[in-house]
């Protein structure tokens, strides 16, 4: 039994290993769109952030980087693993998804390797953002930074697999997948309290935020890129993450296999 265990969990590693390399590559043949990537958060860094400041109360230029930056992480790792089922959907018109169906590869190799590949550059881009706010008061704390990016990791992994559950159950109606993904990330984002502190909002917002798992992984980010592994938020961010990544897996395997 237990060797049958370790077989699988080999297989699994291997299996995903191979589609994210597949998936890198392609996205490394792509320079623009990699440059772009790493350019857009800073720019939205730039513009948004002084407008914040004066929401958040007035604070310093460092307090509102501290309660901004997290934010801004957590926002580029849903648009990029949200954005997963797109990449399946031009594969399912080309033809191609059905040749990698036809290899061996496991089914949740194919959903976790396609979300890792979008997570991919979200490291880079983390290191990028804290690094450049480090002059404007930004304090790093680098083992908590890579902690947080493991909880969007985890996170990221249930997000793309929805994503791909989407795209499976939209194939040859493309517009369907854009209007479920349009329609839902933007509410997600806004009762997350991502981009615009909810304290002063109406109790209806903050009432429905607490179901929203995305408010628990940003409330986990600012804990932990405020150098605390401690706090109450980060437990509750990492279950919210865990319980993304399994519902996320669930369903998306269930999908690939009445797909397939």
């Amino acid at each position: 039994m237990q060797n049958s265990e370790r077989t699988g969990i080999a297989k699994f590693v291997a299996d995903t290993s191979a589609v994210f390399i597949r998936e890198i590559l392609l996205l490394l043949r792509d320079p623009f769109s990699l440059i772009f990537s790493l350019l857009q958060p800073l720019v939205f860094l730039a513009l948004f952030g002084p407008l914040l400041a004066g929401t958040l109360g007035g604070g310093s230029t460092a307090e509102t980087l501290q309660w901004f930056v997290p934010g801004v992480i957590v926002m580029i790792a849903l648009f990029g693993t949200s954005m997963t089922g797109s990449n399946l959907l031009y594969e399912l018109m080309t033809g191609s998804y059905e040749r990698v169906l036809a290899t061996p590869l496991s089914r949740s190799s194919l959903l976790v390797g396609r979300a890792l590949k979008e997570f991919a550059p979200l490291v880079v881009q983390g290191l990028l953002i804290t690094i450049v706010c480090v002059p404007f008061g930004f304090v790093l704390h680098p083992l908590h930074l890579l902690a947080g990016l493991v909880i969007l990791g985890v996170f990221g992994i249930g997000i793309g697999a929805l994503s791909c559950a989407l795209a499976l159950a939209a194939q040859n109606r493309e517009w369907l997948f854009w209007t479920v993904q349009q329609t839902l990330i933007f509410p997600l984002l806004i009762l997350s309290g991502m981009m615009l502190p909810l304290d002063t909002g109406p109790a209806w917002m903050r009432t429905v935020a607490l179901a929203n798992p995305l408010t628990y992984i940003v409330d986990a980010e600012r804990a932990l890129l405020g150098g605390s592994f401690t706090d109450a938020d980060v437990l509750k961010g990492v279950v919210a993450a865990l319980v993304t990544c399994v519902v996320g897996l669930l369903v998306g395997i269930r999908q690939t296999r009445r797909t397939a």
